[in-house]
């Protein structure tokens, strides 16, 4: 069995190997690759980078950056993560869901700091891969999804107000109710020329699915918008702020920019990157201490968010993705991507649905999703910098209301039982107050010991004397009792303080098996427990029907060299027969 078992250990180690970068290979070997899957491909890579610009832009100055951070981001993630990972379909990238984790580092430790937990955060994610955690995904419970992204969606909605608005703030603070406090006390220094920006984005993006045109309108609202503010600008004397009057780059000739630099992403340190307010990062152990904890946080949300995409996908395309090589492809990319200017990234389900949707075949589309950013970089950087960032916030007011979800918070709160519902509250809550990781942690525990709860209720113990062939079979002297569900700690203690209620002087008793169908360490300490008793008491205790998980149970703790005194039977026949006649019918051994 050692053998047996080592051999298979090994043949999965080499399998999850295999599947590293299996994407490509499904799509590319066992599909004839065509010059028409090509042109499919590069359509798609276009469309989804149109959408990818404006998107990675105003998610990295969401999470505390410069946009190019962002574009750098979608370029060399998007295509180390397309051609390493385990979907074909996915496309990565900086996403919203990041940013309330990656905002409040980089409040704290700048860009060096964002940088740095990036790259912790794909070792992180190879762990995982290496540890084969990827269908670890199906034990995260609905209510704990649906109330960790509501959750997302509220407090990215509450960071774009700032600019939506063009409110006087200089820094936000990082705790949410502080957030909320600031921006109500800050509402008097609205500007109406972001705002009519804003808003007149905003209504492009929300009224463009009703033209039906097959075009994702991410571009035309962001134009709509900078047209907007040149409008108001030229003619009505408003101060409308965009990229290039907030942010700044330096040149390699030592001259400042403003907005988006126009050449590619060079290979960089990520630890020599600036620190919090464009100083020199302090690194000392509380700093590297806090980054890890961040980076895990990063790792746990990129794999729910990555793996997830991936099941949607396979729902629109019927195929199926291979998690841990997923896992694998995510870590990698945010390992390399660092290095060259990008932070945290995952696949982005929306991005990803856009590339199905355009006709993506392929990860193929993805790299032609990043070759258009890189494209936009070196040909549009200085038409990028005039985009208003009332323009980008808007994006991202829809972007969290997607996120949201809502129809599906509110059907689960109509149709769901209470704990449930309880459960999403309070994922919600504790992600808005405090973080994502919280939320997800205490949202399972919350979720497994309920469900504790109810599979220790479902355990329950009947008479087998109210049977009438079972009453006319039974020794007078003895009863017959059968244990109907899991016997595990939270049930076992339950099951057997019943029995013992049940009992009343009987010289032998039958305890039927057949409805237990798993039996762990708690339920057989209570099991011993419960047999000792009957020993001390002379009840002669016959157990009959054991399941094969029960059995393997009580060889592994020597339950019959432990009480010798227990008899087992192959089914309740026997052990009636047996009680009746003090023959055994056939001898097994525990």
């Amino acid at each position: 069995m050692v053998k047996i078992r080592t051999k298979r250990k090994i043949v999965s180690v080499r399998h999850s190997i295999f599947h590293f970068g299996s994407a490509v290979r499904d799509s590319m070997i066992k599909e004839p690759y065509t010059k028409a899957r090509l042109l499919k491909d590069l359509i798609a890579g276009i469309v989804v980078g149109i959408i990818a610009i404006p998107l990675s832009m105003a998610l990295a100055i969401a999470s505390g950056v410069s946009p190019e951070y962002g574009l750098y981001t979608s370029l060399v993630a998007g295509i180390v993560i397309a051609l390493t990972g385990g979907s074909r379909f996915s496309i990565s990238g900086p996403t919203a869901a990041f940013v309330v984790i990656l905002y409040p580092v980089a409040q704290a430790y700048g860009p060096a700091g964002l940088c740095v937990a990036s790259v912790l955060c794909g070792f992180f994610l190879l762990i995982m891969a290496a540890g084969r955690l990827g269908r670890l995904i199906q034990f995260i419970p609905i209510e704990v999804t649906l109330g960790f992204t509501m959750g997302i969606g509220i407090v990215i909605a509450v960071l774009q107000v700032k600019d939506f608005f063009g409110l006087d703030i200089a820094s936000m603070p990082e705790s949410f109710v502080d957030k909320v406090m600031v921006l109500a006390t800050k509402f008097d220094t609205l500007k109406w020329g972001d705002l009519v920006v804003g808003a007149s984005t905003l209504a492009v993006l929300v009224l463009w699915s009703k033209l039906k045109i097959k075009f994702p309108a991410h571009l035309p609202a962001v134009l709509v918008g900078t047209a907007v503010a040149w409008v108001l600008t030229t003619y009505c004397d408003q101060t409308i702020a965009t990229i290039g009057s907030r942010f700044h780059y330096t040149n390699p000739d030592g001259t400042v920019g403003n907005g988006i630099p126009p050449f590619m992403p060079h290979f960089l340190l990520p630890w020599n990157l600036p620190g919090p307010n464009g100083g020199s990062l302090t690194w000392d152990f509380a700093t590297i201490q806090a980054l890890i904890v961040a980076a895990f946080s990063m790792a746990v949300l990129g794999a729910i968010e990555s793996l997830l995409c991936a099941v949607v996908l396979d729902g629109m395309t019927n195929t199926r993705h291979h998690s841990n090589g997923e896992l694998f492809g995510q870590g990698l990319g945010n390992i390399i991507a660092p290095f060259l200017g990008g932070i945290t990234s995952t696949a982005a389900i929306a991005r990803s649905a856009a590339n199905v949707k355009a006709g993506g075949t392929s990860p193929i589309a993805a790299v032609g999703h990043a070759v258009t950013v890189l494209v936009a970089i070196l040909a549009l950087a200085p038409a990028l910098s005039v985009l208003p960032l009332a323009a980008m916030s808007a994006l991202l007011l829809l972007v969290a209301y997607n996120m949201s979800e809502w129809r599906k918070v509110v059907n689960l709160a109509k149709t769901a039982p209470r704990t449930d519902v309880l459960i999403m509250i309070c994922c919600i809550f504790c992600t808005v107050v405090f973080d994502m990781v919280v939320a997800i942690s205490f949202g399972i525990i919350m979720a497994s010991i309920i469900f504790m709860r109810d599979m220790a209720r479902m355990t329950r113990v009947h008479d087998l004397t109210v049977y009438k062939n079972v009453s006319e079979q039974l020794n007078k002297d003895f009863g017959a009792y059968g244990i109907a569900g899991p016997l595990f700690f939270a049930s076992a203690e339950k099951v057997f303080r019943n029995l013992r209620h049940e009992l009343l002087g009987e010289k032998g008793l039958i305890l039927d098996f057949s409805g237990v169908n798993m039996l762990d360490a708690g339920g057989s300490h209570c099991l011993e427990q419960f047999c000792n008793e009957m020993q001390k008491k002379g009840v002669k205790l016959i157990i009959t029907s054991v399941q094969f998980q029960p059995m393997k149970a009580m060889v592994k703790s020597k339950f019959a060299q432990k009480h010798p005194e227990v008899d087992f039977e192959k089914n309740l026949d026997d052990a009636l027969a047996y009680a009746k006649t003090g023959h055994k019918a056939a001898e097994i051994t525990a």
